[in-house]
């Protein structure tokens, strides 16, 4: 893991698990995630559509099996859908702004039914200018939620209504493949949330997303 993002994760969990730091973990936190997203842009400057929807890595064992575009629907899917459905039990950025329409996408779901040859399938029809506008607007909405969290929310369980919401949204497949994140996902409290998807997932697939890249040059 890169070395800089994980010492900021680090301390954003230090900080957010005590009430007098809580606040400066939040700072930690949204820092880390601009820096991240600094190299999700440098991808839309540097990388042709080819590129976006290359699969050096096809047959591997990791995230970098995938593409960066699948990479990127995913990482913010998820985000979209556990900041909105399960957290603040509202409705979810893809929907409100349009975003399967816009995108282009043949799905609603995080993709992690999605395998080999059906991960280029799938991102052959995205659009990426509209693919980054969803991320942009799905960061936005997630520290909007986040800012409002107080310390004492942070050992907030999901609601069984949301789970029960998510469950027959169609947003998560019921492949075996997918349908697992439901039950990791609202197991979680806030603080886990906040843990992952909100921080270290993004780690994971960028740096990913940084191997293929490089593969490519």
């Amino acid at each position: 893991m890169n070395k800089e993002w994980s010492e900021q994760n680090k301390r954003m969990q230090s900080l957010i698990g005590k009430a007098d730091t809580f606040e400066d973990g939040k700072v930690v936190l949204f820092g880390l995630r601009n820096d991240l997203m600094d190299t999700l842009l440098s991808f839309k400057k540097d990388l042709n559509r080819e590129a976006f929807d290359a699969m050096p890595f096809m047959n591997a064992d990791g995230y970098h099996s995938k593409n960066i575009t699948y990479s990127i629907w995913h990482v913010f899917r998820i985000e979209d859908i556990v900041a909105h459905t399960l957290v603040k039990g509202d409705e979810e950025v893809l929907f409100s702004g349009n975003y399967q329409s816009r995108t282009g996408s043949p799905i609603i779901t995080t993709g992690n039914e999605l395998v080999n040859e059906q991960i280029s399938d799938f991102t052959k029809h995205l659009d990426i200018d509209e693919l980054y506008s969803y991320v942009a607007d799905v960061k936005k909405s997630t520290e909007e939620i986040i800012r409002d969290l107080k310390y004492g929310d942070l050992k907030t369980k999901v609601p069984a209504e949301r789970k029960e919401i998510l469950q027959s949204s169609g947003v998560v497949s019921d492949d075996e493949n997918a349908v697992w994140l439901i039950d990791y996902w609202c197991k979680k409290d806030v603080r886990g949330l906040i843990q992952m998807p909100f921080s270290r997932h993004w780690i994971m697939h960028i740096e990913a997303c940084l191997r293929i890249k490089n593969k490519l040059k």
